[in-house]
């Protein structure tokens, strides 16, 4: 049973740590900065659309992303639950502030991008505000992710090599 809690613990957080570096390092830009999606649209249509395809794919990647997290988190209880011992702080709050960090990026920042995005492409008023205020936001977005992604690094090094377990030996055994 421990081998089975394990595999399932290393595998999502490969998963995990795989489909965020997918993301940040392919697929986001693949759809926003390669040529081959500019002559796909068309000069007229890449700008607009090219950013929505990647928000298309973001909202499917941050569902993985928090899926992931809670089974990370349903492992480590079940770890605790079923080992007896309880987590280490470090490893419990790296694993909350992923998940967070998750949820932050989901339901704050990209529908905050994902709004900007629509008034940069408005003729009101508000475009070129829309368009600072967008590019300052998606630095920090792509800031959260990259620190994510470290993270989860860490994580899955963590997965990979799990600490020794603690052997107890009692004091009556050495006795003669």
């Amino acid at each position: 049973m421990i081998g089975l809690l394990r595999l399932v613990g290393l595998l999502n957080a490969a998963v995990w740590f795989g489909a965020a570096v997918f993301f940040l390092f392919g697929a986001e830009p693949a759809l926003t900065g390669s040529r081959d999606i500019q002559q796909l649209l068309e000069p007229q249509n890449y700008p607009y659309f090219s950013v929505a395809l990647a928000q298309l794919v973001g909202v499917r990647f941050f569902r993985l992303y928090l899926l992931c997290g809670f089974i990370a988190l349903l492992h480590l209880t079940g770890e605790w639950l079923y080992l007896g011992k309880y987590p280490r702080r470090l490893w419990l709050a790296l694993l909350l502030m992923l998940w967070l960090g998750g949820c932050l990026e989901a339901f704050w920042l990209q529908p905050r991008l994902h709004t900007l995005h629509q008034r940069e492409f408005t003729a009101s008023a508000q475009r070129v505000a829309a368009r600072d205020s967008l590019r300052f936001w998606q630095g920090a977005s792509h800031t959260l992710e990259a620190v994510l992604v470290c993270g989860l690094g860490i994580y899955l090094w963590r997965m990979a090599n799990p600490p020794d377990p603690m052997r107890f030996v009692s004091a009556t055994k050495f006795r003669s």
